[in-house]
């Protein structure tokens, strides 16, 4: 796997996040924001499709390594995006279905894991 500089990676990042947007509304998802950040961390993408709200992490890597990206959210990321989610919510004034995403980018072609991890 080729990791990058911090500015580089940020940028890298940015175009797997662009390409798992576009991704995802051409699968019929509302995008509600992107790159949420609450006290507890940042969500990468917020999207809705009916009554489901998903909470995406988004992982890009430039080429495929013996670990998928996937495997890089840990538990404390979970736990992150779990707070980040009920933080959303409750500002959002929602109750729907919440759902925990990961959203590889691998040299551009994307594996969406959905309910990737459970509150």
């Amino acid at each position: 796997m080729k990791i990058f500089g911090s500015k580089k990676n940020g940028r890298l990042g940015a175009k797997g996040e662009n390409l798992a947007v576009k991704y995802l509304k051409r699968r019929g998802y509302k995008i509600l924001t992107r790159n949420y950040v609450t006290p507890f961390g940042e969500v990468d993408v917020i999207a809705e499709k009916g009554d489901c709200v998903v909470f995406a992490e988004v992982k890009t890597r430039t080429e495929a390594d013996d670990i998928m990206p996937s495997q890089s959210v840990g538990a404390e990321k979970r736990r992150k995006y779990i707070l980040c989610a009920k933080y959303w919510l409750a500002h959002a004034g929602r109750e729907c279905i919440v759902r925990f995403d990961v959203i590889e980018v691998v040299n551009k072609n994307i594996n969406h894991i959905e309910n990737a991890f459970t509150a």
